[in-house]
């Protein structure tokens, strides 16, 4: 077992265990490594071409690049995530909203709460990495692709991909 594999495995129980909003969870964690980590970074690439990007240097295909040389990848996303309740209005609308409605990249719209449970979720699991020294970043374009590639089942979901090098491959960006 690779020790990168095994930080992964504390990322997730740090997602796990993050508070939650009301005590409800609807925080879905996964690792993805070996082959499926090539073939999302491939995906990345290939959608931020799709997109029109051609400098290597950002967007999709500088994160898929990023991929390409990480071991493993953590998905944290929100899945079936109900509104906490609380009329608050961050989400925009007077009264808790239907959840959901729109399909796009991600399912949307979301509880603002669920999304601070989802952000907690994966800071705590940046923590653990960081703990254990392995380098790592919280990337929005990961859980784009991961989602449509169907390597975990969410409705929203970011992407930590994890590196132990002798320099960040996530630093010069």
């Amino acid at each position: 077992m690779s020790t990168l594999k095994t930080v992964a495995g504390l990322m997730e129980v740090a997602a796990r265990t993050a508070p939650k909003t009301k005590g409800e969870d609807y925080v879905v964690a996964a690792v993805v490594e070996g082959q499926d980590v090539q073939r999302l970074a491939q995906a990345m690439k290939a959608h931020g071409e799709k997109k029109g990007e051609t400098d290597p240097r950002k967007g999709f295909l500088r994160d898929g690049g990023n991929v390409e040389r990480s071991e493993a990848v953590v998905l944290i996303g929100i899945k079936d995530a109900t509104p906490a309740g609380l009329n608050c209005g961050a989400c925009g609308y007077e009264k808790c909203m239907k959840i959901n409605t729109l399909q796009a990249e991600f399912n949307g719209p979301q509880c603002a709460y669920r999304l601070l449970d989802m952000g907690i979720a994966l800071g705590s699991a940046a923590k653990m990495a960081s703990i254990m020294n392995v380098d790592n970043r919280i990337m929005y374009r990961i859980g784009a692709v991961a989602k449509q590639m169907g390597l975990i089942d969410a409705d929203f979901v970011m992407g930590i991909p994890l590196s132990a090098t002798g320099k960040s491959i996530y630093f010069d960006r």
